[in-house]
């Protein structure tokens, strides 16, 4: 194609592309025109020249990853990927922003094919991207031979200023550089304006520089919209050993009487500006103009994604014939097959010990079965015990090391997570101490809203942790995590609980857990005595109970669950019949059936209790107004872990005590 047809044609489908999105924005009353009018060309350009897609099977694995970081610009890859031959319509584009649409006000990964990531919360999506980079360097690591390159790939991300800004960009940008992950290219719109208007408010950095210092291959474009420059930078990122940072100078609302303020970032254009715009354009004033020219031209993309698909189809068949279990690894680990075989191997604990414990020698016996299982931790992995002391560390040489150290980055870690699981193919794992899962609560919203299985490993789980002090001691963490919907929270109550919550983590594909450790040493029940753990399976079980009805009904979790044994014990001294119910899980115990929910909680038992070191709002849902709740309604203190739960009450001779004082005195 001659370079004057073919700059004629680019020019066309950009000018679709932008004005598609107006009309969205437009139709719907609601938005953000600014960014597609100022950056189509940069999306059109990684798509048509760059991206490596096939529209009919927007899953194949060794795709290339497109994330639009900056989501508010959500019109713009509408229009792209219906431009370019995926699953949605004219139609779809019409019903921008309505309800049950295909194209909601920011992309939503579940809803639409061709979303690589849940964006909008900015920084989100730029540390999506990093998480799949690193899937694919360790994949093609761990998988990939001579003559056989069947995970190759690179992931492309379009980000704001906003993003830029968020604290998480300056975090996943510096493990991606420490990392050398050099198939992540990110272009960054740089049009100078925020919501609140021209970004020198608020921000003077020299923001190459900063990428520079972090250890990416950085390049500028002053001239935006020369497009052999753009394609020029992106050729050269591809080239190099390191993550790419491409600056490109665009001006939001680009050809609009609005461009270049913050008027036009979130609002409609109106009628008459719209209307101008289009004139500006020499484009037609018809809503939702699609030149057939200009369709058949990015259409051709089907083909070529088809094309390319049977290609790497060929490459992993010969593949598959050479190394047959690797090829079915991989094909198990992108199904999400993962290994159960491990937890008859894990040894049967008798004595005390942290449950933090526990769960880094069920990690440890988990990793010769899921060996694309990787995790890490922000920093605390001694602490989380989160290390498989089998394998090697990731780094910028060894891709194909398993722990991942984020250093004291818990909102990386976070976001990261999410990519891998976007990505496909890995198991991820992540952990800190519980009182910093505030750090990295957007990221795990998302993956709850997204539906990713990801497994959290928040540990130091209550005032327990002791000397540390208030600013550690998780108080309102579990209430609010429970709030999320989606997110299954597990606190198990002793070492043999803890298998079973991995084993129900590395179960449950359709949304993340977070398994809720200690770090003080708790008994282990003998469950020749207490029923089997296996039991934490339905969320809530009778761990012990009495003869007849009982008198009161205690609920506990965790390591509370001990001390709510002990007033048992005390109260039936007294001849008041008790039943102690572990909750290890609301959310799972919320999804047995109406009758075994009754069977353990039965209507006709008034008096309840709860026991559980942190905030007890969430708990009146099963004791009522006029149960007992027996929790941490201030802040803790510093002194050792068991000074600490006889302080504020968490004793079996003080919980005994309340109990009697409410109902038996």
């Amino acid at each position: 194609m001659e370079i004057e047809t073919r700059r004629k044609i680019d020019e066309l489908v950009i000018n679709t592309i932008r004005f598609l999105s107006v009309d969205q924005v437009e139709r719907a009353r609601s938005g953000h025109p600014g960014m597609p009018l100022g950056a189509s060309h940069i999306i059109y350009i990684i798509f048509d020249k760059f991206l490596k897609f096939n529209p009919k099977n927007p899953n194949w694995i060794n795709r290339d990853r497109f994330v639009l970081s900056a989501g508010h610009a959500s019109a713009m890859l509408y229009a792209t990927l219906f431009m370019f031959g995926y699953d949605i319509t004219l139609e779809d584009l019409k019903n921008f922003r309505q309800l049950g649409s295909k194209t909601p006000g920011h992309p939503e990964s579940w809803v639409l094919p061709g979303v690589e990531a849940t964006t909008g919360p900015l920084g989100q999506g730029l540390g999506n991207a990093v998480g799949m980079a690193i899937a694919e360097k360790f994949l093609a690591s761990k998988y990939n031979r001579d003559g056989f390159p069947v995970i190759d790939h690179y992931t492309y991300v379009l980000c704001s200023d906003g993003d830029l800004m968020e604290g998480v960009s300056y975090e996943v940008a510096a493990i991606a550089g420490h990392l050398k992950l050099s198939k992540l290219i990110v272009i960054w719109d740089n049009n100078h304006v925020s919501i609140d208007g021209d970004t020198s408010l608020a921000w003077s950095e020299d923001v190459l520089k900063r990428f520079e210092a972090l250890g990416w291959h950085v390049q500028h474009i002053e001239d935006g919209y020369n497009l052999d420059l753009i394609e020029k930078a992106i050729r050269e990122a591809r080239e190099t050993d390191r993550p790419s940072f491409i600056s490109v100078r665009t001006h939001i609302g680009y050809g609009s009487p609005l461009q270049d303020t913050a008027k036009v970032h979130g609002a409609p254009l109106g009628r008459e500006n719209a209307l101008e715009t289009k004139r500006r354009f020499g484009w037609p004033e018809e809503e939702f103009y699609v030149p057939k020219e200009a369709l058949e031209y990015t259409r051709r993309h089907i083909e070529l994604g088809r094309e390319r698909e049977e290609e790497w189809k060929r490459i992993f068949n010969d593949y598959k014939k050479r190394y047959p279990d690797l090829a079915e690894e991989l094909e198990r680990a992108f199904r999400k097959e993962w290994s159960l075989d491990w937890v008859k191997e894990v040894e049967r604990f008798s004595e005390p010990m942290p449950t933090r414990k526990a769960s880094g020698k069920v990690l440890n016996v988990m990793a010769d079965y899921i060996p694309t299982m990787v995790g890490g931790s922000a920093d605390l992995s001694e602490s989380n015990n989160t290390i498989l002391v089998n394998y090697e560390d990731m780094q910028a040489d060894k891709p194909h090391g398993r722990n991942i150290h984020y250093g004291v980055r818990e909102h990386a870690m976070g976001t990261i997570l999410n990519g891998m699981a976007y990505h496909g193919g890995i198991l991820p794992y992540g952990g800190t101490f519980l009182i910093f899962s505030d750090y990295m609560r957007p990221p795990i919203r998302i993956a709850a809203m997204a539906g990713l299985q990801v497994i959290y490993v928040f540990t130091h789980d209550s005032i327990g942790l002791g000397e540390d002090g208030p600013t550690h001691q998780p108080v309102e963490q579990l209430s609010s995590l429970r709030l999320i919907p989606n997110l299954w929270v597990i606190r198990p109550c002793d070492a043999n609980e803890v298998r079973v919550a991995w084993e129900v983590a590395v179960s449950r594909k359709e949304g993340p857990t977070a398994i809720i450790l200690t770090r003080q040493k708790v008994p282990v029940l003998d469950r020749r005595v207490y029923p089997s753990e296996e039991n934490l399976k339905k969320g809530a079980y009778v761990l012990s109970d009495c003869e007849g009805t009982p008198d009161v009904l205690i609920i506990a979790t965790g390591s509370e669950v001990h001390f709510a044994l002990g007033a048992k014990e005390i109260l039936e001294r007294d001849g008041i019949k008790v039943r102690v119910v572990n909750m290890p899980s609301v959310e799972i115990f919320e999804l047995q059936s109406k009758e075994y929910r009754e069977s353990v909680l039965p209507r006709s038992v008034k008096r309840r209790v709860v026991v559980e070191a942190a905030r007890g709002s969430c708990w009146y849902r099963y004791v009522g107004e006029e149960g007992l709740i027996i929790s941490m309604e201030t802040f803790g203190k510093s002194a050792p872990g068991d000074v600490l739960f006889e302080h504020f009450g968490f004793s079996p001779e003080k919980i005994a005590r309340k109990i009697k004082e409410k109902w038996f005195s």
